[in-house]
């Protein structure tokens, strides 16, 4: 099939059509996150949201009524007045050519459409292709929700499936992680303190650990997760996203692609997973969940050590653990320093080496860990430094708010690129297709204690706080 498009624009949208807008996501997310940006003020389009139910306009207002009423507090009905007059409704199967006219007929003379697909990944494709051979992806851009395939392989197909249609330019690979403020906020307190950069390497920094863990279950997404586990769902974007942005080297020029070029840069020089250094686990009572396998070996908590071979971090192991059913729901990323020397003070002891926390949640900040005197005796304390990132609670942009709204905007920076996202892959294909053993673990535990063993040489995990 020829290319359909002929370029790239940076423009704001003139329409935004949503693809799956009678699905979960739109109604835990989308909804909210449309309300938001139409009490900041910050939508300035219509909204056409495509699905097969058979729904009309007023369903869908009243659809999104109701999903606004259930995740924000006291809606304000002028906003929402507001946002019910950008909403229409196209029906139709995505396999059907006879739904892309009316999209095409729904979105009028729009120049440059953003279509969001919150679909199925195997719905893909078929929806790009329905758009282009309806002529509508000139000038648009498609944001994509992940998993972006199930490996190296399968993203590489998607890829050249949808290129057959679309720029690289033009696909916007969602990562909701990528639009959380304390995850952006890595970025700025590394490279706006000068005060970090002459630490932050092999020279000083003895490891990294990450931590990513919730306190509940797989619930009603059985089929969903049993299709993709922690290792796919979490570490392989997530995970590697916000490891990408503790270990890359400083941004180089002002341009959108200076970020992205730095995580393929430190992507590049990551090591593959030695499957060795990987521990899986499912938590009791993962086969019970409805819709899961009941001979399931999707794991429910992924645990590796990841080497980087780079004059900056060569030799620091960098130690990452995903899981659900934990003891606590918590999101933070801690360098470890080189612990001191014998000292002359502290009655000759050794003090603990200092830490530098990053908290994505609950409560996003950053603590450096030092020491001092305690008092009265001759002996180290803590002595913390806290930074909290939030400061009105609610103001800030929410994940999907801020993604949404740079999509129409059409800002690219957050959204990640083809060939960061394949690099991301190739990281974590070994331990994806080579067998590994799978342990069980009980709920509200920090998963099975194997995990404890890729940690024993530095001390063990450092539990949230």
């Amino acid at each position: 099939m020829a290319k359909r498009t002929k370029g790239h624009r940076d423009k704001a949208a003139d329409v935004l059509a949503i693809f799956g807008i009678s699905g979960d996501l739109a109604k835990k997310m989308t909804f909210r996150a449309l309300y938001r940006l139409e009490a900041r003020e910050a939508l300035d389009c219509p909204i056409v949201g495509v699905a097969i139910d058979e729904w009309d306009d007023e369903k869908l207002r009243e659809h999104a009524r109701e999903s606004i009423a259930a995740t924000v507090d006291n809606p304000d009905e002028d906003v929402f007045a507001r946002l019910a007059k950008r909403l229409s409704y196209v029906q139709g199967d995505y396999a059907d050519c006879a739904t892309f006219k009316r999209v095409a007929a729904a979105i009028g003379d729009a120049k440059s459409p953003v279509f969001y697909l919150e679909i199925p990944p195997s719905l893909f494709a078929t929806v790009v292709h329905g758009l282009g051979d309806a002529g509508l992806t000139e000038n648009a851009h498609v944001v994509i929700e992940k998993p972006f395939g199930h490996d190296l392989e399968s993203a590489r197909a998607l890829n050249a499936d949808l290129c057959e249609v679309l720029d690289e330019k033009q696909i916007l690979r969602i990562d909701h992680y990528l639009g959380k403020e304390p995850v952006m906020d890595i970025t700025y307190l590394r490279f706006a303190n000068t005060t970090l950069e002459p630490i932050w390497n092999r020279q000083h920094v003895s490891h990294v650990q990450m931590t990513i863990a919730e306190n509940f279950g797989v619930d009603d997404r059985g089929r969903f997760y049993d299709a993709v586990g922690a290792m796919r769902d979490v570490i392989q974007n997530h995970a590697l996203q916000v490891l990408a942005l503790v270990g890359m080297g400083p941004p180089t020029g002002n341009h959108h692609d200076s970020i992205r070029d730095k995580k393929l840069e430190l992507f590049k020089a990551v090591r593959a997973a030695d499957p060795e250094r990987y521990v899986r686990g499912q938590y009791e009572g993962f086969l019970e969940v409805k819709d899961v396998a009941p001979d399931s070996t999707t794991e429910t908590f992924a645990a590796m050590e990841l080497e980087i071979d780079n004059w900056r971090w060569g030799g620091v192991p960098f130690f990452i653990r995903a899981g659900k059913c934990m003891p606590a729901k918590s999101s933070e990323v801690t360098v470890v320093f080189k612990r001191p020397p014998p000292l002359g003070v502290g009655a000759g002891k050794r003090p603990e080496p200092n830490q530098m926390t990053v908290r994505i949640e609950p409560t996003p900040g950053a603590r450096m860990r030092l020491f001092a005197k305690k008092a009265g005796e001759e002996a180290f304390e803590p002595a913390d430094m806290e930074v909290l990132f939030e400061k009105v609670p609610g103001e800030e942009p929410e994940p999907y708010e801020r993604l949404l709204g740079d999509a129409i905007a059409g800002d690219a920076t957050l959204f990640a690129r083809q060939d960061v996202v394949e690099a991301a892959w190739a990281i974590v294909d070994p331990v994806i297709h080579g067998p590994s053993p799978m342990y069980e673990y009980d709920p509200g535990t920090w998963g099975p204690k194997e995990a404890d063993a890729l940690v024993a040489d530095v001390g063990g995990w450092n539990t949230p706080e």
